[in-house]
């Protein structure tokens, strides 16, 4: 018996050894886990005051990168070409990032409306420039127009939205994006260091992309007096606010970030939209250019903010 109850002691002590074991094994691999996913962070992911579109990627271009750039003036002459022709539109070149099947190229219009955009020249399988080939992403264009010619018609309301960004971005230390950044791999239309915006085909009652082909050269008072009596929809205009920390080390400020959707609601000087806001801590992927979805505030779809 004396030996029976020595014994039993024994297994209990070594079973519970034993799982203490098991459980610093998984913490040791979870600790393991989380250092491996803050290098793979750390590596992916940039300050913002430091990005200017470096490391920015698509899937499977890296062949075409290299051919694009070899062949850049073949690129851009087409290019441009295809915008003149199609949309009426000057556009400077800002970047060629290959893709799968060709290169992507970042352009920016000359004047007004002013935007952001892109198109495709593809890359035959024997490294063919096809330089008459060239297309935009379905409505892709389109819509960059419309932000640009919204931008125009309320150029005094976003004024307004441009000097409180920056008031509050010097109060709460914020920051946008540099303009290299807007340049060389944004697309989305109308484009601020602390803001983009869209504008969907049916916000207005007019068709503003046909107004735009017979008319690319009208200025801000044609727009204004085209537009003047014309139906819009604010819940078809998508405006997003997007912040970063200025210090590298802090999250986002919820302060700053209350003060910010604050004042979206209450003001009364601010264009007509669904506003998103984002505030982001310090970092920035380099491969896609987006702020770190992980580390930030937002208050967007489906609580954006309408503005009438």
């Amino acid at each position: 018996m004396k030996t029976m109850k020595l014994v039993i002691p024994t297994i209990i002590l070594s079973l519970l050894l034993g799982g203490c074991s098991v459980l610093d094994n998984d913490q040791q691999s979870t600790s393991a886990t989380k250092k491996e996913q803050e290098k793979q962070y750390e590596s992916s992911f940039i300050s913002v005051q430091k990005y200017t579109g470096q490391g920015y990627s698509l899937d499977g271009g890296e062949e075409n990168d290299k051919i694009a750039e070899a062949h850049r003036n073949e690129v851009v002459k087409a290019v441009k070409k295809f915008f003149l022709k199609k949309y009426k539109t000057k556009v400077k070149v800002h970047n060629l990032v290959g893709n799968r099947d060709g290169v992507t190229v970042f352009v920016e219009s000359v004047g007004e409306p002013n935007f952001h955009t892109f198109a495709v020249v593809p890359i035959s399988s024997n490294k063919e420039i096809k330089a008459n080939e060239v297309f935009s992403q379905k409505g892709q264009v389109e819509d960059a127009i419309r932000s640009g010619i919204y931008a125009m018609i309320y150029d005094k309301e976003l004024k307004n939205l441009d000097l409180y960004l920056s008031n509050v971005a010097q109060n709460h230390a914020l920051v946008g994006l540099r303009q290299e950044v807007l340049d060389r791999v944004t697309a989305s239309g109308y484009t601020t260091p602390f803001y983009s915006i869209t504008v969907t085909e049916n916000a207005f009652e007019k068709n503003l992309n046909q107004l735009y082909l017979k008319n690319p050269n009208w200025e801000k008072k044609d727009w204004k007096e085209a537009l003047a009596n014309s139906k819009v929809n604010p819940k078809l205009i998508f405006i997003t606010l997007q912040l970063f920390m200025k210090d590298q080390n802090k999250n986002p400020d919820r302060e700053a970030f209350n003060e910010i959707v604050a004042h979206v609601k209450k003001t009364g000087d601010v264009s007509p939209g669904a506003y998103s806001i984002l505030l982001h801590n310090n970092r920035i992927s380099k491969s896609s250019g987006r702020g770190s979805e992980n580390h930030m505030l937002e208050r967007s779809n489906p609580n954006e903010i309408n503005k009438p």
